[in-house]
């Protein structure tokens, strides 16, 4: 069966189609969606289902999982995170919403979420109302991951007739939500004495320390 396109603003989402893919994620869907750098893949956090087609669909092997969550602010995020320091959230604070992963030690809740020993967990906050609207009214975080392998030498689809084309028979819904980017988040680790930038993208975190 071929996943639905939906439109949507950014600027102002539709809050009835908002309401309808909160309800496919419920049932165990797949859904792409933009944030405010790739489009990325997810599902619901809580639906072990869902999470085994998205591994499959990646290409995940066992439990070796680098998955982020995507979350409407960081008032959950001593849920999913332990030991976040007052520096690390002040730092958190100045740059969400925005093009950030900050890798974080994860709760003990992590690892039964994704049935994995996952000791770090990736949270995001895009500045991208669509996602952030999404998990508002499912009440828990997404998973997210972009729509190409990060180890692949590839341009990330920014086209969403373009995404459409290549995954209507391997996910639920697409949303278009315009054109995407084309450079992933900025992944700061702050798991040890101080943050450190394991990636550089989007974002520029030099403003922020």
């Amino acid at each position: 069966m071929s996943a639905e396109l939906i439109k949507l603003y950014p600027e102002n989402p539709e809050e009835k189609k908002v309401r309808h893919i909160v309800d496919v994620l419920r049932n165990g869907g797949l859904v792409i969606y933009p944030t405010d750098t790739v489009y990325g893949i997810g599902c619901d956090i809580f639906n072990s289902r869902a999470l085994d087609r998205l591994k499959m669909l990646k290409g995940i092997k066992g439990k070796d999982l680098n998955l982020s969550f995507i979350c409407y602010d960081l008032s959950q995020l001593s849920e999913y995170a332990r030991h976040v320091e007052t520096p690390v959230f002040k730092l958190m604070k100045k740059c969400f919403p925005g093009p950030y992963t900050f890798i974080l030690e994860s709760s003990s809740k992590v690892p039964k979420i994704l049935n994995a020993k996952k000791k770090t967990v990736g949270i995001r906050v895009p500045d991208n109302n669509i996602p952030r609207d999404i998990v508002k009214i499912l009440g828990n975080p997404i998973i997210t991951t972009s729509i190409h392998d990060e180890d692949e030498i590839v341009e990330y689809s920014t086209d969403p007739s373009l995404i459409y084309e290549e995954f209507e028979g391997l996910v639920d819904v697409i949303i278009d939500g315009g054109p995407g980017g084309n450079q992933p988040s900025t992944v700061i680790d702050c798991t040890g004495a101080a943050p450190v930038v394991i990636r550089h993208g989007m974002g520029d975190i030099a403003q922020y320390l």
